[in-house]
């Protein structure tokens, strides 16, 4: 695949998608988990997506439940919850795998995009890779950074 924008997701519907339906947009790209003790952070991306124009920046959201079962919510039931439990409205799509064989097409891409070899492994829930507006990694995050922290970078791209 030549892009992020030839890869297609499924929302929590079961709906497919193309990515390219976020073309031209700054995207923040995370796996998330609804018991994560990092799940605090989906008020901070809840935060973020409030902050800016959904036709600029888009927060993305996908469940995952590969790190100690961290994600036990089904597709129908996740969107509920986090919107229940930590006011989510940004799009979340349906649970699927950054590692291993089944590992989606999107983080295939994302993990393809990093720099460092040893980062091709996603480590933990809350993940974040940012995307410019033209297709590029601009960075990716440990699940420990806070997505507070990345306002200044996602103002810098928004201004280009």
């Amino acid at each position: 695949m030549s892009s992020i924008y030839d890869i297609t997701v499924q929302k929590t519907n079961g709906e497919t998608i193309s990515m390219s339906e976020y073309k031209w947009k700054v995207l923040l790209i995370v796996n998330t988990a609804t018991k994560c003790g990092l799940a605090p952070q989906f008020e901070e991306l809840e935060e973020l997506w409030n902050t800016y124009p959904h036709d600029e920046f888009v927060v993305l959201g996908f469940p995952c439940n590969q790190f100690l079962g961290q994600e036990p919510e089904t597709n129908e039931t996740v969107e509920q919850v986090c919107q229940m439990n930590f006011g989510v409205t940004f799009p979340l799509f349906a649970k699927i795998d950054v590692n291993g064989k089944n590992t989606h097409p999107l983080f295939q891409y994302l993990k393809s995009k990093t720099r460092w070899f040893w980062k091709r492994r996603i480590s933990w829930n809350f993940t974040k890779f940012l995307i410019d507006q033209e297709w590029n990694l601009v960075e990716r995050y440990a699940p420990t950074v806070s997505p507070k922290s990345l306002k200044d970078t996602i103002e810098k791209l928004l201004d280009k």
